[in-house]
C-alpha cells in the first residue's frame, strides 16, 4: 500500500485548481467591473432625484406675490421667486433658476435677482445642478388656485414634468 501522492498526480491536481482559479478571478473582475456601473448609474439617479426634490420643494413653498418668469431664450426660463425652502439655512430666500451655457444654476440670495444681468453687490450662494437642454415653468392665470408646471429635458433626452400646486 503507498503513502504519498506521485508527482503526475500532484501536478493534474495543481492544474485543475490553477483553471479553476482562473475562471473564480475572471467572475470576480466581471462583478467589479458591473458594480461600477451600477454604482455610477445609481449616483446620477440620485442625484437627479434630489434636483426634482429641491425644484419640488421650492415652487410648492413659493409665495405668489414675488414670481418673476421671463422667457429670455426660446428654451430657457429666467425664475425668480421668494420660497420659504432654504439649502442655506435662510429665513425666506429668494430663489433663482437660470440656464448658462446648457447648464441649470440655482442661485439663493436674501435679495431678488431680476434679471439675467445680476448686481454685483448681491450675494448669492450658487449651486450647479445640471446640464438641460430644455428648461420652461408655466402658470397658471387663476389666482386661487395656483399651479406651476415645469418642463426640463436633460442631456440625455430624459423628460421631467413636474406639476407643483403652491401652498402659500
Amino acid at each position: 500500500m503507498r503513502k504519498a501522492f506521485t508527482l503526475i498526480e500532484l501536478m493534474i491536481s495543481v492544474m485543475l485548481l490553477s483553471i479553476l482559479m482562473l475562471f473564480l478571478y475572471k467572475s470576480y473582475a466581471d462583478l467589479n467591473r458591473s458594480n461600477k456601473q451600477y454604482s455610477v448609474a445609481l449616483d446620477q439617479l440620485n442625484k437627479r432625484e434630489l434636483i426634482k426634490k429641491t425644484l419640488y420643494l421650492d415652487l410648492l413653498m413659493a409665495s405668489k406675490k414675488y414670481v418673476i418668469i421671463q422667457h429670455t431664450q426660446r428654451e430657457y426660463d429666467f425664475i425668480s421667486f421668494k420660497t420659504k425652502h432654504s439649502l442655506h439655512r435662510r429665513i425666506e430666500p429668494f430663489v433663482t433658476y437660470l440656464v448658462k451655457d446648457h447648464f441649470l444654476y440655482r442661485l439663493e440670495s436674501l435679495y431678488q435677482i431680476t434679471s439675467i444681468n445680476i448686481n454685483s453687490e448681491i450675494t448669492f450662494d450658487v449651486e450647479k445642478l445640471q446640464r438641460v437642454k430644455k428648461f420652461k415653468l408655466f402658470g397658471t392665470r387663476d389666482h386661487k388656485r395656483e399651479f406651476y408646471l415645469l418642463h426640463m429635458k436633460l442631456k440625455d433626452n430624459e423628460d421631467i414634468l413636474l406639476k407643483v400646486k403652491v401652498l402659500n
